[in-house]
């Protein structure tokens, strides 16, 4: 007989794995699934929680791409600050890039991550080594050591593996591990010293400029290289008309090969850099309003695997310099939903059973992790939608230790109700009429 049980009573549930889009119950058991479907039967004495009205249950979302920073730069973030930041995000699961200090090129690195993650008991951490040595791309990291310790997928996280012949064995032994390559790509000779999208906007505001065509040319070689190798790729925030296309024409001939965009990508142009706000600082940068359109075109063809916040936070002081000097990066992990609902749900771009698959189905696929179906058997990881509830940003209410956000003080409809990890409830948002309830979905019941 099951120790922990509860029930969720009455939301609508969105599962394209299992084909349901309508009101259900789900029960949960010692963290797992046991049970779905409409107006389920349970042993008296089995704790209820009635779903808050308009609440959407979904499989727990999943960011392809986080930047947690412990160990080495616990002023930007910590692994603890950086899990409760998803929690609130509507996140049950992370992937962390390796771009930490000492990097995430061993064993013992991830074995801190993981230890820090199971401290903080919030959501999921899925590490992601380092696939050069200290990501210098020069040296292979030991794989095999990295996957045996934890690691999902291998990634030189901010940078390029500029040699093609050393990108080719990152995906043959890479593979061989049974990990999938998450690649930056950039050209790093044709972006050297640049800081924004190479074009009008950089020109009339006398920044140094970094190519569509340097992010082309890499994603392009790497596309080529895994359909050779036959090995996974993942192309990470990718950012512009060229790069789409390259892996379209991938998928064309069945290379392994997916792709993620970030919301910021989607939303916003180099227009927006006129008051050299380092918050609209990112790496690959803001593009043109041709790249925007067609991304939201390879959201809704297919192309697009993934959203993904990119989350890479920065102190204050590092930001508050002049936009040459300031570091790339967004802090995302707590806006990802809001912006994607109230940006691209809303407006009729894409169905939530699309936004399901892009932030919970293709991330687990991917990165060949637990997660993106609520079947009977799967973990209890549901992030719960609000999707009517008005939300403003405020950086100063992040979780995160972060502020670095372009889009503080933005309206927005659609926001995260709850997030349940294991059948605890991890985060629930005193803003949603009765979702305290989910305070009661605990491990201790």
């Amino acid at each position: 007989m099951s120790l922990h049980s509860i029930l969720l009573k009455g939301g609508w549930v969105i599962d394209p794995v299992n084909g349901i889009d309508g009101e259900a119950d789900i029960l949960l058991e010692d963290g797992h699934v046991t049970q779905l479907g409409p107006e389920l039967k349970v042993r008296p004495g089995t704790p209820v929680v009635e779903v808050p009205q308009g609440c959407v249950l979904c499989p727990g979302f999943i960011d392809m791409r986080v930047h947690l920073s412990e160990p080495g730069y616990e002023h930007k973030e910590t692994v603890s600050t950086g899990l409760a930041a998803a929690a609130a995000g509507g996140f049950t699961a992370v992937a962390s890039m390796p771009n930490t200090e000492p990097v995430n090129d061993d064993a013992g690195i991830t074995g801190l991550v993981l230890a820090k993650a199971a401290e903080a008991e919030l959501v999921r951490v899925h590490p992601v080594g380092a696939v050069t040595r200290g990501l210098a791309g020069e040296r292979l990291a030991e794989l095999g050591e990295l996957r045996e310790a934890g690691c999902v997928a291998v990634s030189n996280g901010v940078r390029s593996v500029a040699d093609a012949n050393l990108m080719r064995r990152v995906l043959e032994y890479a593979s061989m591990c049974g990990m999938a390559v998450i690649d930056h790509c950039e050209d790093v000779l044709l972006t050297q010293d640049g800081v924004a999208n190479d074009g009008f906007q950089a020109a009339a505001l006398g920044l140094r400029g970094m190519p569509s065509a340097a992010e082309d040319i890499f994603v392009e070689r790497d596309v080529t290289l895994s359909g050779m190798t036959g090995a996974p790729l993942h192309i990470a925030h990718l950012s512009t008309r060229g790069a789409l296309e390259a892996v379209r024409s991938g998928k064309a001939r069945d290379f392994p090969v997916s792709c993620e965009v970030t919301p910021h990508h989607l939303t916003l142009t180099d227009d927006r850099l006129d008051g050299y706000d380092t918050n609209y600082k990112v790496n690959p940068p803001l593009r043109e309003q041709q790249d925007v359109e067609a991304l939201l075109q390879g959201l809704q063809d297919g192309t697009i695997d993934c959203i993904a916040s990119d989350h890479e936070p920065h102190h204050y002081d590092e930001k508050l310099v002049e936009f040459d000097r300031a570091p790339f990066g967004i802090a995302g992990l707590e806006t990802v939903v809001s912006i994607c609902l109230d940006r691209l749900i809303h407006p009729g771009y894409l169905s939530l059973t699309r936004l399901v698959e892009l932030l919970a189905i293709n991330p687990a696929r991917i990165l060949g992790v637990v997660g993106g179906s609520l079947g009977v058997g799967s973990p209890a990881d549901i992030t719960v939608l609000a999707p009517d509830l008005p939300v403003t940003v405020n950086a100063g209410e992040f979780r995160s230790l972060a502020r670095n956000t372009p889009f503080d003080g933005w309206a927005l409809r659609g926001g995260v109700a709850a997030s349940i990890v294991g059948g605890r409830t991890v985060y629930s948002n005193s803003s949603v009429d009765g979702a305290v309830e989910f305070e009661t979905v605990t491990s201790d019941q």
